[in-house]
């Protein structure tokens, strides 16, 4: 399988480039091969994901914070031995806290902004606690009824909010020898604020960027 997104680092649900300060605004994908069967994009909506949430829990995570990184073990399992990533892990360390709700810097909503594959913990909580309050989340996030799933043909374009939503890579291809090409834009972000007014701090790493592209004369 070649130029798909699905890989072993992010292969769950979740969110793009979290442990940055200034996550992705948005993501284009635009499908060029595609297999004949198989290889969907499932997406959540996590402003329908925090309405859902009864009037108390909502005031409960309205105030947390949660720590964001690559490599994150939120449920505290044993984890293999060091491998060629985790190696470049420790090399090349990202890590920011955010809050657990998020407000929607164009449309004012909230959102929750957690994801089993880059959050590791809740800030300020016991262990057990983090695990329980991170379980229930994001099982909250996937529930079918937040969900859709998006079916690629060649010529497919995605665009989405990556301050609202979350997807899951395809989970039906690993195992079979198909060629499946996507191109992909992404849309640098703000720094998060929380329902305090609150933004995001940066713990390790630096923020995202970019730097101007600038055409040679005679190229353009």
């Amino acid at each position: 399988m070649s130029g798909g997104w699905c890989s072993s680092v992010t292969s769950g649900w979740h969110t793009d480039v979290t442990p940055a300060i200034n996550p992705p605004a948005g993501s284009i994908l635009r499908a060029e091969v595609i297999p004949n069967y198989g290889g969907d994009t499932s997406f959540t909506n996590l402003v329908a994901a925090y309405e859902g949430l009864s009037e108390p829990f909502k005031r409960f995570v309205d105030t947390l914070r949660a720590e964001h990184r690559y490599g994150a073990n939120w449920s505290g399992l044993p984890r293999p031995g060091r491998s060629p990533y985790s190696e470049r892990i420790a090399k090349n360390s990202l890590v920011s806290h955010h809050p657990v709700v998020r407000v929607h810097p164009g449309t004012g909503e909230k959102a929750l902004f957690v994801n089993p594959v880059f959050t590791d913990r809740i800030l300020d909580v016991s262990p057990i606690e983090s695990r329980l309050i991170l379980g229930y989340l994001f099982d909250e996030i996937t529930r079918p009824e937040y969900t859709v799933r998006f079916r690629w043909a060649p010529g497919s374009v995605a665009f989405w909010d990556n301050r609202a939503t979350s997807h899951l890579g395809p989970q039906d291809l690993g195992h079979l020898d198909v060629e499946r090409v996507l191109h992909r834009v992404t849309l640098i972000g703000e720094v998060p604020v929380g329902p305090d007014g609150r933004e995001s701090d940066l713990i390790e790493g630096v923020r995202i960027a970019t730097k101007p592209v600038f055409a040679s004369a005679g190229t353009s």
